[in-house]
C-alpha cells in the first residue's frame, strides 16, 4: 500500500507543530509529507535578512525543517545547531556600542540564505538542507519570492476604536491591538511555487492549521494558483483549529476561524474540522460552522497537560491517526 501523501501549510511554531504532530502518525500509518510554508516574515532575524540581502525570509523555512528532522543523534545535533540562536558576546560591547551584526539571527537561518544565494534556487536549497538535516519530509515555501502582509485593522489606535487603519508587515499585523478587518497580500498575485502547486494536486490530505490564522494559515489562500489547486485537489482537507485566540484574532470565536476560511477562498470544502474539546467550549457553534464547509467536528485532547496553550505532538498525533487512516 502506497503512502498518504500529506501537505501541511502554514508557518511558524503552529506549522512546526502540526508537523511533529504527523510526524508521530507517522508511526502507525506511512506518510509522505510536505510543508508548504508562508513567506511573509519580516520581523526578527528573518526580517532583518530580508531587508539587507534581498532574501526569501528563512525563519519559518527553518521551523519546519527543524520539525522534520530525522531521529539519529547526528540529526537532532545538527536541527538543534539549526536553531541555536546568537546572543550577545557577555562583557564585550561592541564599537561604539552598536548591536552586534549576528546577536538575533538563528543559525539555520544565515545557513538557508547563504544556500539561496549559492544555489540560486530557494527549492534546491531547502531540499538540500532537508538532506543535512535527514528530514522525514520536504518542505516548500509557498512562493518563491518574499510578500508582504497588509491589513485594514479597526480600533488599533484605542483613542479611535471605531476608526479603520492599513497596517503593513506580518509582524505589525500579529501584534496588532486591534480587530483585523481583512487581509491582502503584497504584490495582490504573488506567483506559487510550482513544485508545491503539484505536490497539493497529488496529495491525500491537505491540512490547514493550527497557527497564527491571519499571517500564516490564510495566506496560503491568498495565492491564486496555489488557491486553485487547493480547490481542484482530489484531496480530502483537515483543519486543525488553535487552542487560543492570539492578539490578530482577538474577538474572533472559534466559529469565526472557520468562517474566515470561506470568506478569503469561498470555493473552499473540509472534510474535517479536528479541535480540542476543552479549548472549544461549547462545541454547537463550532460544529455548525463546520457543516458550512462541509466538515464533520472531531473533538480529542491535543494540549500539553501543563495547561498551556501548545499542542502536544504525542496527543496530535493519536487524534490525527484515525482521521487520516480513514482515507485508505
Amino acid at each position: 500500500m502506497s503512502a498518504l501523501r500529506v501537505v501541511a501549510f502554514g508557518g511558524g511554531h503552529g506549522l512546526a507543530a502540526s508537523l511533529r504532530g504527523l510526524r508521530h502518525a507517522g508511526a502507525d500509518l506511512e506518510l509522505d509529507l510536505t510543508a508548504v510554508v508562508t513567506v511573509g516574515d519580516d520581523g526578527g532575524s528573518s526580517g532583518r535578512l530580508r531587508a539587507d540581502r534581498g532574501a526569501l525570509p528563512p525563519g519559518d523555512l527553518r521551523q519546519a525543517l527543524a520539525a522534520l528532522a530525522g531521529p539519529e543523534p547526528a540529526d537532532q545535533l545538527t536541527a538543534e545547531l539549526f536553531q541555536h540562536r546568537f546572543v550577545p558576546v557577555p562583557g564585550e560591547a561592541p564599537p561604539g556600542d552598536r548591536p552586534d551584526p549576528l546577536t538575533g539571527h538563528a543559525v539555520g537561518n544565515l545557513v538557508l540564505c547563504g544556500l539561496m544565494e549559492l544555489l540560486g534556487d530557494p527549492v534546491v536549497a531547502l531540499d538540500h538542507v532537508g538532506a543535512l538535516l535527514g528530514a522525514t519530509g520536504r518542505v516548500l515555501p509557498m512562493s518563491c519570492e518574499p510578500v508582504s502582509i497588509e491589513a485594514d485593522v479597526r480600533g488599533g489606535d484605542p483613542r479611535r476604536p471605531r476608526e479603520v487603519a492599513t497596517i503593513s508587515g506580518q509582524h505589525a499585523v500579529a501584534v496588532t491591538r486591534g480587530r483585523v478587518e481583512s487581509v491582502r497580500l503584497l504584490p495582490k498575485t504573488p506567483g506559487a511555487c510550482r513544485p508545491a502547486v503539484e505536490a497539493v494536486r497529488r496529495a491525500d490530505w491537505l491540512i490547514f492549521g493550527p497557527g497564527s490564522w491571519y499571517t500564516s494559515v490564510i495566506p496560503h489562500l491568498l495565492v491564486p494558483d496555489l488557491a486553485a489547486a487547493i480547490v481542484a485537489s482530489p484531496a480530502r482537507r483537515l483543519v486543525t483549529l488553535n487552542l487560543a485566540a492570539e492578539k490578530e484574532t482577538l474577538g474572533l470565536s472559534v466559529a469565526d476561524h472557520l468562517a474566515a476560511l470561506s470568506w478569503y477562498l469561498p470555493e473552499l470544502r473540509v472534510d474535517t474540522v479536528l479541535a480540542d474539546g476543552k479549548a472549544v467550549g461549547d462545541p454547537d457553534p463550532v460544529a455548525r460552522a463546520a457543516e458550512s464547509l462541509g466538515a464533520r467536528l472531531t473533538l480529542a485532547p491535543l494540549a500539553v497537560v501543563d495547561g498551556s496553550p501548545r499542542h502536544d505532538p504525542v496527543a496530535l498525533g493519536a487524534a490525527l491517526v484515525p482521521v487520516l487512516g480513514s482515507a485508505r
